[in-house]
């Protein structure tokens, strides 16, 4: 794996006919069975580049793109918004006017974006990249956009016209009310306990939930999810016990060994977590420069609140638009203590999303962590030969890894005592700008 530098790109494959041992000794069997991909099928290339926020994946991307004549499909759930460019960190225009990208400003920010959609819309347009000639990049760090990507989406059924009407008519007193637990309670009534775990003011999966529900009499947690079907099969525990019970039809076809339809190259690029910490903080503070209070100003300037949709949840935008709320309660005005909580308070859920980016890609076997701090063109040259590389073999040099965890004790109680130290925004009158703007903009609005 990662940590010796060498990972097959084609260990994920299992043996293509079923497997019966002769004298069992109560040992338990993994039952497997062909696909539709043939063994000696040649796949096309994508290439994934994830990594947590603030790691430099939108300029690898773009530079890639440049070498090999790629395009970029975005997998970041808040760039596909228009007028979220500052907190969502967008390539520029003169970045997208040279290298083609994909899923960027398609939605206004008052419209939900689900990891279905993103599925549909970013398999459809890696087809249309390789049917062009080029090569299709996908980057971005939102998790669960990029496991349905590679391995595929729950099979779960749509609703019908109806059904969905239904659905709306019922969640909508609540939502109108902002009754959030009440609506939890209508949907954990109908048969999903799970809707409980939702975030606060998630209506759009909540509302899916019961159509789901509605629909097939079963909640969504009950329909198979491709990724726990190859996790599976790579996992030794996840066994069909041949010696004392004859595997049924559902079980045989439960464990058929799954296979990719592209050949995914994936790189997760981070840097040593104390440095990330710094840059998180850094770019935090040039949001605030470049404008992010302005993008929040529009957000709440059409009606939407803090956390009531998933453009207004997203990191960044919740907490500027928290902040102007409360402005405007207090006339227009904010002091530089409330200005500095404000920006404390963006950094670290900045970074425990960074945190939770991390916890959650450890689990993600397919990709090699490559160090976000080492020089820009090795990295590049690393990827662009191993998109070229006709072995099947990946092996990442000892100079260009990242360790998956922290190294030592000291590392971690360095991170614990991790206090953030502002570059721009220090003194009182660094901020003095902002809080006349604040002034100049919020102190007529009525909340």
């Amino acid at each position: 794996m990662i940590s010796s530098g060498i990972y097959s790109l084609r260990s994920i494959r299992l043996p293509q006919r079923p497997i019966f041992p002769s004298l069992c000794n109560g040992r338990k069997t993994l039952v497997t069975s062909s696909t539709s991909v043939s063994v000696n099928q040649k796949k096309e290339k994508v290439i994934v580049i994830s990594g947590p926020t603030g790691a430099g994946k939108t300029r690898l991307a773009l530079e890639l793109a440049k070498r090999l004549n790629g395009e970029i499909i975005s997998a970041d759930s808040v760039q596909v918004y228009r007028g979220l460019d500052v907190g969502s960190a967008k390539p520029s225009p003169a970045d997208r006017q040279e290298v083609p990208h994909h899923l960027i400003d398609i939605l206004h920010p008052s419209e939900d974006y689900s990891v279905g959609q993103f599925f549909e819309d970013a398999r459809q347009a890696t087809k249309d990249i390789l049917r062009s000639g080029r090569v299709p990049i996908v980057t971005g760090g939102t998790g669960l956009y990029l496991r349905w990507y590679i391995y595929g989406k729950p099979d779960v059924p749509k609703a019908s016209r109806e059904v969905a009407a239904q659905v709306y008519s019922e969640v909508a007193d609540f939502e109108r009310d902002g009754d959030w637990e009440a609506a939890v309670q209508l949907v954990v009534d109908a048969g999903d306990p799970k809707a409980q775990s939702l975030a606060a003011n998630d209506w759009y999966r909540l509302r899916r939930s019961l159509e789901i529900i509605r629909s097939s009499g079963s909640p969504p947690s009950a329909f198979q999810v491709p990724y726990d079907s190859f996790r599976n099969q790579n996992d030794p525990s996840e066994t069909i016990d041949t010696c004392h019970l004859k595997p049924s039809a559902d079980e045989l076809e439960q464990h058929k060994v799954k296979d990719l339809d592209y050949e995914f190259i994936c790189f997760f690029l981070s840097s040593p977590r104390l440095d990330l910490y710094r840059l998180i903080d850094l770019r935090c503070e040039h949001m605030l420069s470049d404008g992010i209070l302005s993008e929040a100003r529009w957000l709440l300037d059409t009606g939407l609140l803090p956390n009531s949709n998933s453009a207004t949840r997203a990191i960044g935008y919740r907490q500027a638009m928290e902040y102007l709320l409360y402005c405007r309660e207090q006339g227009g005005m904010s002091s530089t203590r409330d200005f500095y909580y404000f920006l404390s308070e963006f950094q670290k859920a900045s970074r425990n999303f960074a945190k939770r980016q991390l916890t959650w890609f450890r689990n993600e076997h397919i990709y090699h962590w490559l160090n976000a701090s080492r020089p820009l063109d090795k990295v590049l040259n690393f990827i662009y030969n191993a998109y070229n590389d006709q072995s099947g073999t990946l092996h990442v040099p000892e100079s260009l890894q990242m360790k998956k965890d922290m190294s030592n004790k000291r590392e971690a109680a360095e991170l614990k005592a991790y206090r953030a130290k502002n570059r721009h925004f220090v003194h009182r009158e660094d901020c003095s700008d902002i809080l006349d703007w604040i002034r100049s903009t919020q102190e007529l609005i009525v909340v």
